[in-house]
């Protein structure tokens, strides 16, 4: 393919793409984090073998980087995704203890 054609093919993915992911509510936005993330996995994994395969310096820096890119962008769903089943989860109630356990109550002159 020449480069034309893949610029081509790369800008369409962005507008689909765009496209899909601004169309999902907030209840789906969850499971579909899980799911770029194993999609990621795999793109890092894709990375680590063409970085280990290079022969080229050119090949070589760009399949490291794309290792950088792929880690941190890994990471960083996983992270939101943790922050945002936190949210789902029932907050605890603080036990309230009666005022025989704690203590006298303090006088109004602070004494």
């Amino acid at each position: 393919m020449d480069g034309m054609s893949l610029l081509t093919i790369t800008v369409l993915a962005v507008f689909v793409g765009f496209e899909v992911v601004s169309k999902v509510s907030s209840t789906l936005h969850t499971p579909l984090m899980s799911g770029a993330n194993a999609i990621h996995g795999i793109i890092l994994v894709g990375a680590i073998i063409v970085a280990g395969q290079a022969t080229d310096p050119w090949v070589l820096a760009v399949a490291l980087l794309a290792v950088v890119l792929a880690t941190a962008n890994l990471v960083g769903g996983f992270v939101v995704t943790d922050r945002m089943l936190h949210m789902f989860h029932a907050k605890k109630e603080i036990p309230r203890t009666s005022p025989a356990q704690s203590g006298p109550a303090p006088k109004a002159d602070g004494k």
